[in-house]
């Protein structure tokens, strides 16, 4: 098994980080547990960058996981999330793109896993739009797998993960439940047994100085960082940009 993750900050584990500041995440959680499943280590790559655009993965990242040696056998692929909370978000084109990477990787022999991102819409300001466009390209996205008969994973249809217990403080990425929820969905789709991560029920009331400080220390900054054009990619590389032994 030679596994490569590509994609965004969903992919990278933003939200579940390790004691040294690290991200771990879901992809590294499956990784780990198909590594535990038979007598041979799987060799691993996490391509996935916090901020980028669904172009540049499926360009960029994806040239990259393909020209690895020596070839990886399954590439997880998840995008697009970053493109909808931009004005204008052309989800045709998103769709497109997404069947370019499908279409390449099929002429590779390489095994495609589209996953669709969790839906953070019910904590987030304007979170109708967000869910909206998200349903939208999600449902387009599970027509265009089931037609080239690849696997999708669809995590935003997950109920459970709409709960805030499964949100970091910003609201916008998982946190380390939401990040076993979906490793957990990730593997049930690949056959291989996996608990349903879940949290105990919770109502969790958010005060008024709870709301002003996640507007002053999340949303602010991101409003500021659209305004100049920057991304919170910029700078970044790849955690694992080379075959990992796991």
């Amino acid at each position: 098994m030679r596994y490569v993750a590509i994609g965004d900050s969903f992919t990278e584990g933003m939200g579940d980080e390790r004691p040294d500041g690290t991200p771990r995440g879901w992809a590294d959680l499956v990784a780990a547990a198909l590594a535990g499943d038979g007598a041979e280590p799987v060799h691993y790559a996490n391509l996935a960058v916090r901020g980028r655009l669904l172009q540049p993965i499926v360009t960029t990242q994806l040239d990259t996981a393909l020209a690895m040696s020596p070839a990886p056998t399954l590439i997880s692929l998840n995008g697009g999330g970053n493109d909808m909370m931009r004005r204008g978000a052309d989800l045709d084109r998103l769709v497109a793109l997404i069947e370019g990477a499908i279409v390449r990787c099929a002429a590779e022999g390489v095994r495609l896993m589209v996953l669709s991102g969790a839906d953070p819409s019910d904590h987030l300001p304007l979170g109708h739009v967000l869910r909206r466009r998200a349903a939208t390209l999600t449902e387009a996205v599970r027509d265009l797998t089931g037609r080239h008969d690849v696997l999708f994973v669809d995590c935003f249809g997950d109920q459970e993960l709409r709960r805030p217990g499964y949100w970091s403080a910003d609201r916008l990425h998982l946190n380390t439940a939401g990040h076993l929820r979906v490793s957990g969905l990730v593997l049930t789709a690949l056959g291989r047994p996996a608990d349903a991560h879940r949290l105990p029920a919770a109502l969790r009331a958010r005060s008024v100085r709870a709301e002003a400080r996640y507007y002053r220390e999340h949303v602010l900054p991101w409003v500021t960082r659209r305004l100049r054009g920057r991304s919170s990619g910029d700078g970044r590389a790849a955690k694992y940009p080379d075959w990992t032994s796991v």
